[in-house]
């Protein structure tokens, strides 16, 4: 058989720092073919390769662009035998007030809300939706990324933030129940506090109140990322895995 009928292939959203840079190297040492989705251009410096050619720069927040990179994904797919084995959407974004602070319920604007939606829920679902030819062919799977504030008040993410977040969880539950009977298998992961570049002043004072008394690496959460699209997983789904050294007990 040639490299491409048995390479396997991923589709990753939110590719260009931090949970998913680090899922994009673990997949790419494993020989997976990696193609990323990100809001900025392909950094030449990114040490994959096919990097360039397998780079989709894609507005999430836009519904329309959302469905011309759907387009463009299953074109490149054609020459994998139209198959997909993973789609990890890990793209999200928390706008901060000017000064940095957190958006609460009562100030937040109507169109921060919509906006936060699009990307962290609704651009999940389209994506799954647009690719579900290709994933139920490989059989794949989907690791939707939520966030430990979707089950709880948090000190810095704002309330668009969290509740979209909450609602990608429950909507992965509905997902495996989906897509399921097709062999797709759908689990969340729920990161807590990750050593990243957007890190809220403050942070340290939540990792005293951690059990393992640390912040959490990139490639930790990349690690279960690629556990949960690989065969040792393959009875797991419905699922959402806490990644967060103990915070949520």
């Amino acid at each position: 058989m040639s490299e491409a009928a048995t390479r396997k292939t991923i589709v990753l959203t939110g590719a260009s720092r931090g949970i998913g840079h680090a899922t994009v190297k673990r997949f790419s040492r494993e020989g997976w073919r990696v193609i990323t989705c990100s809001r900025q251009a392909f950094a030449e410096d990114c040490p994959w390769p096919a990097g360039p050619e397998d780079h989709i720069k894609v507005d999430l927040s836009d519904p329309e662009d959302v469905g011309v990179a759907v387009a463009e994904i299953r074109h490149r797919l054609e020459n994998d035998g139209g198959r997909l084995d993973a789609l990890v959407n890990n793209a999200g974004i928390s706008p901060k007030l000017k000064d940095g602070g957190r958006m609460n319920s009562l100030d937040t604007p109507m169109h921060v809300w919509r906006d936060v939606f699009q990307v962290n829920f609704f651009a999940p679902i389209m994506l799954a939706r647009g690719l579900f030819k290709e994933l139920a062919t490989a059989k794949g799977s989907i690791v939707n990324v939520t966030s430990i504030a979707g089950t709880r008040v948090h000190p810095f993410a704002g309330t668009a933030y969290a509740t979209s977040k909450a609602a990608l969880g429950s909507l992965t539950r509905e997902m495996a129940a989906d897509f399921g009977p097709h062999g797709i298998r759908v689990n969340a992961i729920a990161p807590g506090e990750i050593d990243t570049a957007i890190l809220s002043p403050g942070t340290d004072k939540i990792v005293e109140t951690i059990p393992l008394r640390r912040l959490g690496a990139t490639s930790e959460v990349a690690d279960i990322i690629y556990f949960l699209c690989s065969p040792q997983a393959s009875y797991v789904t419905g699922s959402e895995i806490h990644i967060n050294g103990g915070q949520h007990v």
